[in-house]
């Protein structure tokens, strides 16, 4: 698999983008749970009072608040003092309260100050709000006056709790502001930041200050930059996606390049160990399930990783993080179930792709060989094993869909039912003042992160062994070791032996067969003459034929064409002087000129139209509407057999080679077309080596050389007479074809 992401290192800076997008998408859905907290708590609950400190606050409150700390040339520095006579028609506007009396107004000062300042308002605020209120100060009053001498007592008994405090000595007095420090701790636990705003709200409310505008502005400010981030959030996650789908398309489509390059050079031997059905669905299926596996892979590698460990730190980072445990419950639940689907499903994952090869081979098998199949009226059988490749592959995917229809209704139960716990869990904690609605709204919301993002783990660990196994078959291909290449120092073909063939003590056998094919095979096919090749089916003719253009390598002796080996040459240049025409024809879809044309598709009309001719194409294509415009279907199935041939033979004739290879191609010729085919076919290789594999002897007659084979050996060699008196095998064929009145008839003729 990382063999084949290695790939992408190409479109290093696309990766980049994505990441840091990833990234930046990752923290900015982290930051919109914390928006919703502070629209909640703050907003709704704190009037849009989002700090202890006020900005501003009466003299008379600063002087009680400094009578509870001894923080006061802090407290006292940052605010100034506005008295109610030089006021400012501005201040007096925002701070009604000036016209009565006098007020500290908050310095501009930095967010660190301004943290350094809730830490000692905090307490002092709630201190003064208990000193100040006259239900509460009878008790405290009394429990301040029995700590204190009875003569001190007696004498502050009439004085106000404010003119008591102030009246103590600074030890007394801090003994008093810590026991008020105590109880406040125990009383209210968590929630004197929350009680000390409520001080500041009352504050503002005594001085004047709109509080319903502050909390409207405070909802649309939070609102609106809430509502900016998830804009955000979802141009970042279109350009992701677009530039991931980007990413895992255009590595989907050098693989398939790569893949469908590798394959044009493999040999024979290469074919025969990769079907043809495997190969294609190694292009195809499991490219694409690598091309899924990248769309997916960026979010779920970089993306849930960030998602799930950031929105523990939140979490963890929270004022109240009692909640932490319900997380641990739900990652817990979430993996037991992922991992026993995990574990059901993942043997199958592996053998979808070998069932998906052989539907394709079944497939291919039956339509193209629908014609025999029907001859022998055996569709219903062919039905059948069809239904039976299919029910396997059927079979398999159910299950899988299955599984994974099982899961998501319980993982979604699950995620449910953790959001249920939390709402309890918080609905306690609410009650007991210990969290706000808020923040249990928050870390609802984080928990949906970190459990999706472990979801989407889970997903890309299931996705991941089928791409794995995707990726292991394609690399399968990509590094499979060529059996024929081009030599390190290639030679250049010798233009004195132009068209010169020569089988030099030649042997070969097929990789892993136990014996040799061929054996010991010397004859040498010369520029001007016509070398036929013949003999019983399997005596190895095809297999001859099929060396000189490297189809195969021989594994003894030596192949030299134009006096060179062809080992040693470059095998486009080796196939660049061979018109070679296979035993099966072969046409492409397309028309009949980019057939003919297929060689070279800037050759001349004129070059075509004489191909054509010699290869006796003319009468029927001149007889179609639209001539050499007319379409071919794939495979050529509009066609003929007879004009198949026809075709290859002109296409073969149309490349104007150094030599003509003819595997056994005029076998679908009638006898009149396959004579004057050869007559027209001889006046244009004068100069050129025609080798043909014939099984009719008709085909081979007047050839300037036979080589006849047998088991793989060269049983006889010369021409038709000397071959007819001097090798059996030979005569064999010839009589079983011909009578020999026939023989001698033909012979006469020829030699007319």
């Amino acid at each position: 698999m990382l063999k084949l992401l290695s790939r992408l290192k190409k479109s290093w800076k696309t990766v980049l983008i994505v990441v840091i997008l990833l990234v930046f998408q990752a923290m900015a859905e982290l930051e919109l749970p914390n928006y919703t907290s502070k629209i909640v708590n703050i907003g709704i609950q704190q009037n849009g009072i989002d700090s202890c400190v006020p900005e501003a606050i009466r003299e008379e409150t600063m002087k009680t608040i400094l009578i509870a700390t001894n923080e006061d040339e802090i407290i006292l520095d940052k605010y100034s003092l506005v008295s109610k006579e030089n006021a400012a028609q501005d201040d007096i506007k925002k701070y009604p309260g000036l016209e009565k009396e006098n007020i500290y107004i908050l310095k501009k000062i930095s967010k660190k100050d301004k943290e350094i300042l809730e830490k000692i308002l905090e307490k002092p605020l709630v201190m003064s709000s208990i000193i100040q209120d006259e239900t509460k100060n009878k008790e405290i009053k009394k429990f301040v006056l029995s700590s204190l001498p009875e003569d001190i007592s007696l004498y502050l008994e009439d004085s106000t709790l404010v003119q008591i405090v102030n009246a103590l000595p600074d030890d007394q007095r801090q003994v008093m502001i810590e026991m008020f420090e105590k109880q406040i701790d125990k009383t209210l636990g968590g929630m004197i930041d929350q009680t000390a705003i409520m001080i500041v709200k009352s504050e503002y409310e005594a001085i004047g200050i709109d509080i319903n505008k502050m909390q409207m502005n405070y909802i649309w400010t939070s609102g609106f930059q809430m509502l900016g981030l998830a804009l955000l959030c979802m141009v970042a996650g279109v350009i992701i996606l677009y530039l991931s789908s980007g990413l895992a398309s255009k590595l989907a489509k050098f693989l398939r390049k790569e893949v469908f390059e590798k394959v044009l050079n493999y040999s024979n031997k290469e074919y025969r160990e990769f079907s043809t059905a495997s190969l294609i669905t190694r292009s195809t299926n499991d490219i694409q399930q690598i091309q899924n596996m990248i769309q997916m892979m960026f979010r779920t590698v970089i993306f849930a990783p960030i998602m799930g460990i950031g929105g523990f730190i939140r979490v963890l980072g929270m004022s109240n993080n009692s909640m932490i445990w319900i997380i641990g419950v739900a990652l817990i639940s979430i993996i037991a179930v992922v991992a026993v689907l995990f574990i059901v499903a993942m043997p199958k994952f592996k053998i979808l792709q070998t069932l998906i090869d052989k539907i394709n081979l079944v497939t291919r098998e039956i339509l193209t060989g629908i014609p025999v199949i029907r001859a022998f009226n055996k569709e219903k059988d062919e039905e059948k094993r069809f239904d039976l490749a299919n029910l396997d592959l059927t079979k398999v995917n159910i299950f899988v869909n299955r599984v994974m229809a099982f899961m998501w209704p319980l993982l979604m139960l699950l995620m449910n039912g953790i959001t249920l716990l939390i709402v309890w869990v918080g609905s306690h904690n609410i009650d007991s003042g210990i969290m706000q609605v808020g923040d249990m709204m928050a870390v609802m919301q984080y928990t949906m992160h970190i459990v999706m993002s472990f979801l989407m783990i889970s997903i890309i660990s299931i996705m991941l062994p089928r791409a794995a196994v995707s990726a292991n078959r394609i690399n399968e291909v990509l590094d499979k070791d060529l059996s024929i290449t081009d030599c390190d120092n290639p030679k250049d073909f010798d233009p004195n032996k132009k068209g010169l063939v020569e089988f030099k003590n030649v042997s070969f056998r097929y990789p892993d067969a136990d014996s040799e094919i061929l054996t010991d095979i010397n004859f040498t096919a010369k520029p001007g003459e016509t070398t036929a090749i013949i003999g019983s089916t399997g005596s190895g003719k095809s297999t001859v034929i099929n060396l000189i253009p490297r189809f195969y390598d021989v594994t003894g002796g030596e192949l030299l064409i134009d006096g060179v080996n062809v080992k040693e040459v470059k095998q486009n240049k080796l196939r660049d002087i061979i018109g070679f025409v296979p035993q099966k024809g072969i046409l492409f879809s397309g028309t009949i000129e980019s057939n003919i044309k297929f060689a070279d598709e800037n050759m001349s009309d004129e070059r075509m139209y004489e191909a054509a001719r010699i290869a006796q194409a003319t009468e029927f294509i001149e007889s179609k509407p639209e001539k050499y415009q007319s379409l071919i279907s794939q495979g050529g199935t509009n066609v003929s057999g007879g004009q198949k041939q026809r075709l290859s033979i002109a296409r073969a004739i149309a490349s104007d080679p150094e030599i003509y290879i003819f595997d056994d191609s005029f076998s679908a010729l009638d006898y009149k077309t396959d004579t004057v085919l050869r007559e027209e076919l001889a006046k244009v290789t004068k100069n050129k080596t025609v080798i043909i594999v014939a099984q009719r002897i008709n085909t081979v007659l007047n050839a300037d050389q036979i080589i006849t084979l047998d088991d793989g050996k060269i049983v006889g060699k010369g021409t038709h007479e000397q071959l007819m008196e001097n090798c059996e095998i030979y005569r064999q064929i010839a009589l079983s074809q011909l009578s020999e009145e026939e023989l001698n008839r033909k012979q006469e003729g020829s030699d007319k």
